[in-house]
């Protein structure tokens, strides 16, 4: 298996740079770059929704991106703490009687 290519924050801006300024179909561009049409698409689709968060680069993420993956760890730590407290409850109440 082929391991996953990295492309830099300039590398897709030129890219998209070749489709929406220089007329070239993003099928030719995908090809002459050895890249997937869908891949540079995406990288298109991006950089008009939000230029500014386009690409933030190797492990950087966007206020929304790093606020879900914080909220995710959070509910992860709740689950536990709830279920150890619970089997807390089932043990104390069983020693009770």
């Amino acid at each position: 298996m082929a391991a996953r290519r990295k492309f830099s924050p300039e590398f897709k801006r030129e890219a998209v740079t070749l489709v929406l300024e220089r007329g070239v179909t993003t099928a030719q561009a995908a090809r002459d770059l050895d890249l997937n049409v869908n891949v540079l698409r995406s990288w298109v689709r991006a950089l008009r929704e939000d230029p500014a968060e386009a690409f933030p680069g190797e492990g950087q993420q966007t206020p929304e991106q790093a606020e879900l993956t914080r909220l995710r760890r959070e509910v992860v730590r709740l689950k536990m703490e709830r279920d150890i407290l619970k089997k807390a409850a089932v043990y104390l109440g069983t020693e009770s009687t």
